[in-house]
């Protein structure tokens, strides 16, 4: 079942016939084709397994996690693909990460949905850790969903996450988190993470070594 799964969500990526002076990459998801620039430059510029599996679970889930006109942020966004596919479903969406990644970030975000969604999409700054209550003031942000698609990886930001999440989460607020895992020491982020949230395990994938979870905070998962 795992191997059909994981067939089906890599069919969804497509690349393009004739070579560009841009690198691109294709994918089908909310019954559109979404092309994604892509930079070898950083990191968050490439679009990883986790951001599909979490972006055909939003697809395949509509009914359970419907996202006509809820508030999401997807914290580490990076080519944008999930808060293009969130903004698709109807979301209204706000995409962050590192000044460095914006530019490109944008260009995704606006390529793929102007004219397309019922909510234009915002695409914001939020470096974790930093300026939080300035930034993202706990009066007025109020998130029905946090995503985040391969945030924990070898970096030495793993405190700042935890901050992030912690800070951005309200009472009611739904974390929809796909992780992929390498290394003990971001491995062990799980179990810090406990410390604030009730984990449920949604989908699990040992091929890809992903795992998709939801989090609330702790006694308020249903």
């Amino acid at each position: 079942e795992d191997e059909q799964i994981v067939a089906e969500i890599m069919k969804r990526r497509f690349f393009p016939a004739l070579i560009t002076h841009k690198a691109w990459e294709g994918f089908h998801f909310a019954g559109h084709e979404i092309r994604i620039t892509e930079t070898t430059d950083f990191y968050g510029a490439v679009v990883w397994p986790s951001a599909l599996v979490l972006c055909y679970f939003l697809e395949t889930n509509t009914k359970q996690y419907n996202l006509v006109d809820k508030h999401v942020i997807e914290i580490g966004a990076g080519t944008g693909l999930v808060s293009i596919v969130a903004s698709l479903l109807g979301a209204l969406v706000t995409a962050t990460d590192l000044p460095e990644l914006l530019g490109n970030l944008q260009h995704n975000v606006l390529q793929n949905t102007k004219l397309k969604c019922k909510h234009q999409p915002c695409v914001k700054e939020l470096s974790w850790g930093a300026d939080l209550e300035k930034n993202f003031p706990r009066s007025s942000c109020n998130f029905d969903y946090i995503m985040a698609a391969d945030v924990v990886y070898h970096h030495p930001f793993l405190d700042e996450l935890l901050v992030t999440f912690d800070h951005l989460c309200k009472n009611d607020t739904v974390i929809l988190w796909a992780m992929k895992f390498r290394l003990e020491k971001e491995n062990q982020f799980v179990g810090r993470f406990q410390t604030l949230f009730d984990l449920e395990v949604i989908s699990n994938f040992p091929s890809l070594n992903i795992t998709l979870y939801k989090a609330m905070r702790k006694g308020r998962m249903k």
